[in-house]
């Protein structure tokens, strides 16, 4: 095998896809084992907004910011990190080829941060712990509908009604969630702040700053004009 076709398989690769999806794995398999040690390991390491903008001398500025980040890699429970990293392995390996690795990782950790900030700003006061990838895989959602408009995936449920269609738009399903992510945050205006439950503004924050962040990390190679390939998986 040449040296160039080695280095195209190692760029086509999606490492760090599978990296972070396994780093994930490894932290919640972590939390499965503390037993009640749980409880304070998420409030350490979860991102709670009453402490970022707490006027207490006793939090300091580890907690308020660490858990931007550490926030990312936690999860609630089976549901919460199995459907997120169906989501990321889905849609985060053809953004990571489209990017570069390093890029990618960036851009995963800026949708997450941007996520994250979003959730603070709409939750001030909230002393409910916020968990889990849900807003960098909202990140990455953005720049797939940005890079493969329209991309198609194989119908995954071809029963009854749906038996004849034959595959499903990407952008279908990505608009569908949004729609649906808009109308759950609605819901949540009026919540109280010590109410859990689904982030929803912070995937909505994810999002937007997966749209808005895709155009500035895509590859050289990468022709916004090219709107006329379908992609199937």
């Amino acid at each position: 095998m040449s040296k160039l076709n080695n280095r195209k398989i190692l760029t086509n690769f999606p490492i760090i896809n599978l990296t972070l999806i396994a780093l994930n794995i490894v932290i919640f398999i972590h939390e499965a084992s503390l037993g009640e040690a749980i409880y304070p390991f998420i409030h350490k390491y979860g991102l709670i907004p009453a402490k970022v903008f707490s006027f207490s001398g006793n939090v300091d500025l580890t907690e308020r910011f660490l858990p931007f980040l550490s926030s990312m890699f936690i999860h609630g429970d089976w549901v919460h990190i199995i459907s997120n990293m169906i989501f990321l392995y889905i849609f985060g390996a053809r953004v990571e080829v489209k990017m570069g690795h390093l890029k990618y990782l960036t851009f995963y950790i800026l949708c997450g941060l941007a996520a994250a900030l979003f959730h603070v700003l709409t939750s001030l006061g909230s002393l409910i712990p916020m968990l889990g990838a849900s807003g960098a895989i909202s990140g990455i959602l953005g720049a797939y509908i940005t890079y493969f408009p329209i991309s198609e995936f194989k119908n995954p449920v071809p029963i009854l009604f749906l038996k004849n269609i034959r595959h499903v738009p990407a952008a279908a399903v990505i608009f569908l969630w949004l729609v649906i992510q808009f109308l759950n945050g609605i819901g949540t205006i009026d919540q109280s702040v010590d109410t859990g439950g689904v982030a929803i503004w912070a995937h909505i924050g994810g999002f937007v700053a997966g749209l808005i962040l895709a155009r500035f990390f895509h590859n050289n190679k990468y022709d916004f004009k090219q709107k006329t390939d379908r992609y199937y998986h």
